[in-house]
């Protein structure tokens, strides 16, 4: 008898064993080579990835045309597919500052809408505000994997970050770093939110895009790490086990990136306007330093609880500038925007230092009305469709500029 209905749907079997997902060969992360890859690593190096849409040059809906896209850039090394034919993304080369990058940044963008010449059109945002079909997965191997494991998650949305590295250099030194950070990571959520609507409607949130993470495994806050062996054993349980192939399935909103040595912030929306995204990069390159600082000073950098900072972060996904954020040592309940001035003023003088003083600068601007903000404004003067098209129109002049 036949194990599917006429419709090709595997029938319910409630004794069905699911097998596990079969993942691309791997090889375990050798302890002493992540060792190396982080000691190595020039300090307070730079680079950064930004997730973008691909937009019909009429509708403005999504418009999954990725190849049409790359090939239009002919092999340029800076553009890339993404998990939806309706993505790409923009990688900068490793620079010696916030400001290089941003400018890296600018330079991309404006070389991409160029080469498109029209077609196709860029919007960049954590969300698109009225798409309902999202388009197919990309044909390669490890996002139909992806695809096949999480079905829900990369079948049903299209999300887009801004991912932003930092070499801190030294294993000792970064690790310190890293369990540091994540306190921080609500922080820079509020400043960043950029993904109110969904499906045409205001989901109430001013980024839904971690939430549509969560559906993800390894995703939100990351764990800390008292050691790297710590570290190692997770990915090896996981890797044996069939959970996940390597580190690179570790999607928390912040992680050690053990190929290229890095700490990588990934909590970010996608900013629509270039100025923000440069903004965003020197405020986490300033932040980064600024840890390492007091790490080199002697300093025994603060650890807290995972739970305690998802706390502040659920705030910060809902109200992004305008809500509050809690104290992580008193427990002292303080207006976020208050929370981000004093932390800008502390890092000021590292953005100063690595020449992204001005960039710095815009990030207070985010403080008074960010791109959700933004978003919001302009959806109830010009609905969503208005919204699409100023999106569009943000993302691209602003590459100009």
């Amino acid at each position: 008898m036949s194990s599917a209905n006429r419709d090709g749907r595997r029938k319910p079997d409630p004794l069905r064993l699911e097998q596990s997902a079969a993942w691309e060969e791997s090889a375990p992360v050798a302890l002493e080579e992540l060792i190396e890859r982080f000691d190595r690593a020039y300090p307070l190096t730079i680079g950064v990835e930004e997730e973008m849409m691909l937009a019909d040059p009429i509708t403005f809906d999504l418009a999954p045309r990725i190849d049409v896209a790359l090939a239009s850039v002919a092999g340029d090394a800076r553009f890339s597919k993404e998990l939806r034919a309706a993505q790409i993304e923009i990688i900068t080369p490793v620079c010696r500052t916030a400001s290089e990058a941003c400018r890296e940044l600018a330079d991309a963008r404006r070389d991409l809408h160029r080469s498109l010449g029209g077609g196709l059109r860029l919007l960049a945002a954590g969300t698109h505000p009225f798409a309902t079909s999202w388009g197919a997965i990309t044909h390669a191997h490890r996002y139909r994997q992806i695809a096949d494991e999480y079905l829900w998650a990369a079948t049903r949305s299209l999300v887009c970050g801004l991912h932003i590295h930092v070499a801190v250099g030294g294993a000792e030194r970064t690790l310190a770093v890293y369990n540091a950070l994540r306190s921080y990571l609500p922080e820079i959520a509020a400043l960043t939110t950029n993904s109110p609507y969904y499906e045409g409607e205001d989901t109430g949130m001013s980024s839904i895009r971690p939430k549509f993470n969560e559906f993800y495994p390894r995703s939100g806050i990351p764990p800390a790490f008292e050691t790297w062996e710590e570290l190692v054993r997770f990915a090896e349980w996981g890797r044996t086990g069939g959970l996940f192939p390597d580190p690179s399935h570790f999607w928390w909103e912040l992680r050690p990136h053990v190929t290229h040595g890095t700490v990588e912030v990934r909590v970010a929306d996608t900013q629509t306007r270039v100025e923000d995204a440069a903004a965003v990069a020197a405020f986490v390159h300033a932040l980064v330093a600024w840890l390492a600082d007091r790490y080199d000073d002697g300093e025994t950098l603060p650890v807290h609880e995972t739970h305690w900072i998802a706390e502040n972060g659920w705030r910060a996904y809902r109200y992004g500038v305008g809500g509050w954020l809690v104290d992580l040592e008193t427990g002292r309940p303080e207006p976020t925007r208050e929370c981000l001035a004093r932390l800008i003023d502390a890092v000021e003088p590292y953005a100063v230092r690595f020449d992204s003083g001005e960039q710095l600068a815009e990030a207070r601007t985010l403080l008074a009305g960010n791109g959700s903000d933004r978003q919001r404004y302009v959806y109830e003067r010009e609905g969503v469709d208005g919204l699409a098209r100023w999106l569009v129109a943000e993302t691209e002049h602003s590459a100009y500029d």
